[in-house]
């Protein structure tokens, strides 16, 4: 077989990617302080990058950089100035998953290679297209998927011309990423910000089946599935582990290294690798992958699982014996480290150096010898010096070519010989001499000029007077429909049994009502949902799924992003207008007042905000009884997604409560035990929202009001009317409720 099969390794820190060179990484992701999404990784700066980049592609080895959180409006000018720097750069491509930044790379930095982040929770073919439509050259698929998934994914990007890479080694995340708040909502510390605090991997209090730790599950190894990986076309293997140290980093990449030249040699691939089990480890499942997602998937305890393991793999006849076998392993562990770290000290990360020595002649042109450890060149002046009031001078010529530095070498000599001080060039010349010697230094790759972009214009935020919509779930609610004059949402499952044709009837006998698109379709549940639209042509929309977006948008059918967009900023909403004729978008919940009210509203672009709502803490494939209230099933199968209801709760340490729940055709979802309610907004930010969400969803929580449906809805829709009583009878009518996402931000 030609085509080789990518090893993209972890590099947290200067050390870890020095590893992952050493054990044969293919590729390297690796974070600078900001704007990636492991924040309590080490990173590295930007004075680093160039110096990695050298090294690494030394050793055939590319560099993907990762931008990969949702960006705040105030941040725009910042993520600008690093673009302007990194497009001068030789990185390799950039991991991002906000759709601003999209938007920015494809309209002024379209040099620049785009990888779809994890984040963005790729698991349809629609979502595949709409990436495409962003120049995305690269998408990390869903963690969730099998192997029967990812092949047809695989096709349809291949056909789109966008590579495939899938996690194969490293963490689990139990929720679907970019779509779990939990840690934003207890500690104000975002996952779609790179500051998740892992609240999932925390103790609970023992739950009734027993388990302390109920949201944790084992590391993801798909060691012995190689052979299906690089059989269906997948380009690139990712080993997560950006907050792992450098021997993780080192053991894992040699370990699936070695696998793939065993399967490229033809040679028998490794079932198991013992060599996995001495790093950190929370043992091993690969039952996303093979669609078996059943409770051994779950270990209930965080902590590394390494000595415990390889202490059980030895036989030992006494604790005296066990102690011993144990010290051991930990002395194996500690030479292990210090033989990669000795290995790592070896590389360095230095720039190259250059030797530049300039000399001038009156009526010749300047000329310039550059000389690095394996190449000189020589470059001269267009014109010929004159003598005049001199401009050539140390100073001068060294502070035009300093800017050598910030690429992947540094002027390491500086020299002027022959050297008169009468002589003038025009100092335009000399910024051009310093352009050319980069230009040639850097494969003969024109510097870019940097990118000025101009504020959006604020428009449409003055003398709105919102209007109300709400959200239900349940055919029972539909006599709303003839009560109330504002918009009915109306939630679809994520999965159908029998496809959505019983809702088209319902979304024709009831014209108020309009389809609101969950944020996961997968297979077979996003081409129902693709039908649906097909079929019926609705006039509006509410999508969460941006494959659903992608359909909607070539049907020319009206639509609104809703709040698990995650749009944070005015170029998000942009791209969605420009790119997908997109009509309006509601905010993310995760935004306080002062991050919200920066967000400049496009021109002809309606702004919607979730004033009342059950908060979503996470969406998981997994079962979540297992481990709380036990199940009855050892395996999830299709009866359980479209069959399923219950509900429960668990309890951490410090005891604050999340709601378990699962519905009919729905995903395992965490809420937070309190509602959030927002009464404030409308006055706080006047003129800012077209609309404001109440949510009516049959959520169960600790939020309990005494009115029914239709009584809150009158009394929100008075609140945005003005009359101050209603503000007041609503707080004092619906209890237990939160509103800190609002006031911590992210």
């Amino acid at each position: 077989m030609d085509r080789r099969i990518e090893i993209l390794a972890p590099g947290g820190d200067v050390d870890s990617i020095k590893a992952a060179i050493i054990a044969g990484a293919d590729a390297i992701y690796c974070g600078l302080d900001k704007f990636n999404a492991r924040d309590r990784a080490t990173n590295i700066n930007i004075d680093d990058l160039n110096g990695i980049l050298n090294l690494a592609h030394r050793h055939i080895c590319q560099i993907f950089l990762t931008l990969n959180i949702i960006i705040l409006e105030n941040e725009i000018p910042s993520i600008i100035k690093l673009l302007n720097k990194l497009v001068n750069t030789n990185i390799d491509g950039i991991i991002i998953q906000d759709l601003g930044l999209f938007y920015l790379i494809t309209k002024y930095f379209p040099t620049l290679k785009i990888h779809a982040s994890t984040q963005l929770t790729t698991h349809n073919e629609g979502q595949i297209k709409f990436l495409s439509k962003l120049s995305t050259t690269r998408v990390n698929l869903s963690r969730e998927l099998n192997i029967n998934e990812i092949r047809d994914l695989t096709v349809i990007g291949l056909e789109n011309y966008i590579e495939t890479e899938v996690f194969v080694h490293g963490s689990y995340c139990i929720s679907f990423s970019g779509l779990c708040y939990l840690s934003s909502v207890t500690s104000g510390k975002s996952g779609n910000r790179g500051r998740c605090s892992q609240p999932c991997r925390d103790r609970y209090q023992t739950t009734i089946a027993g388990k302390n730790y109920p949201l944790n599950l084992k590391d993801n190894s798909a060691y012995s599935n190689l052979k299906e990986l690089a059989d269906i076309g997948v380009s690139s293997l990712k080993i997560e582990g950006r907050i792992k140290k450098f021997d993780y980093v080192y053991t894992a990449v040699k370990s699936w290294k070695e696998q793939v030249e065993k399967y490229f040699e033809n040679e028998e691939i490794q079932v198991d690798n013992i060599d996995l089990y001495k790093v950190f480890n929370r043992d091993f499942s690969n039952g996303f992958l093979t669609g078996n997602i059943d409770r051994n998937m779950f270990i209930d305890n965080p902590r590394d699982n390494s000595i415990k393991y390889l202490s059980e793999m030895n036989e030992y006849q006494s604790e005296d014996e066990l102690v011993q076998i144990k010290s051991d392993l930990y002395l194996e562990k500690d030479l292990l480290a210090k033989n990669i770290q000795n290995k790592i000290d070896q590389l360095s990360i230095k720039k190259i150096p250059l030797k530049i020595t300039i000399s001038c002649q009156q009526n010749a042109p300047l000329e310039v010898v550059v000389q690095s450890p394996d190449n000189i060149f020589t470059v001269l002046s267009e014109s010929d010096l004159v003598e005049k009031k001199g401009n050539l001078n140390y100073d001068n010529i060294y502070n035009r070519f300093k800017a050598i530095n910030n690429t992947e070498y540094f002027i390491e000599e500086f020299k002027l010989e022959n050297f008169n001080n009468g002589l003038f060039l025009p100092f335009r010349e000399i910024t051009d001499l310093k352009n050319k010697i980069i230009f040639l230094l850097n494969d003969s790759k024109v510097n870019i000029i940097p990118v000025e972009i101009s504020s959006i214009p604020n428009a449409g935020e003055h003398d709105i007077q919102p209007s109300l919509s709400v959200l239900i779930s349940s055919q029972n609610d539909l006599e709303l429909c003839y009560h109330v004059s504002e918009n009915i949402f109306f939630q679809l499952p994520s999965c159908s049994k029998n496809g959505y044709a019983d809702f088209i009837d319902m979304f024709q006998k009831y014209p108020k009502l309009i389809p609101w698109f969950p944020s996961i379709l997968i297979d077979e549940n996003y081409k129902n949902a693709v039908d649906l639209l097909r079929q019926f042509k609705p006039k509006l929309i509410v999508i969460n799924n941006t494959g659903i977006a992608f359909e909607a948008s070539e049907l020319g059918i009206s639509w609104i992003a809703g709040p698990y967009m995650n749009i944070a900023n005015s170029y998000s909403m942009l791209c969605l207008k420009e790119k997908f004729n997109c009509s309006g978008s509601f905010i993310s919940n995760e935004l306080n007042k002062r991050q919200i009210n920066r967000i400049v509203t496009p021109d002809n672009f309606n702004l919607y905000f979730s004033i009342y709502h059950p908060i979503l803490l996470m969406t998981s494939r997994q079962c979540l009884f297992h481990q709380v209230i036990g199940c009855e099933k050892d395996v999830i199968d299709e009866y359980c997604i479209h069959d399923c209801k219950r509900l429960t709760s668990v309890t951490n340490l410090k005891n604050e409560s999340f709601i378990i729940e699962k519905t009919e055709g729905n995903y395992h979802s965490v809420y937070n035990n309190y509602n959030y309610l927002n009464a404030e907004i409308a006055d706080d930010l006047a003129g800012k929202f077209s609309n404001f969400l109440v949510d009516l969803r049959d959520i169960k929580t600790e939020t309990k009001t005494a009115l029914n449906k239709l009584e809150i809805i009158k009394l929100f829709q008075n609140m945005l009317d003005g009359d101050l009583n209603s503000k007041i009878q609503l707080q004092e009518n619906i209890f237990n409720t939160t509103k800190d996402q609002y006031e911590k931000g992210i």
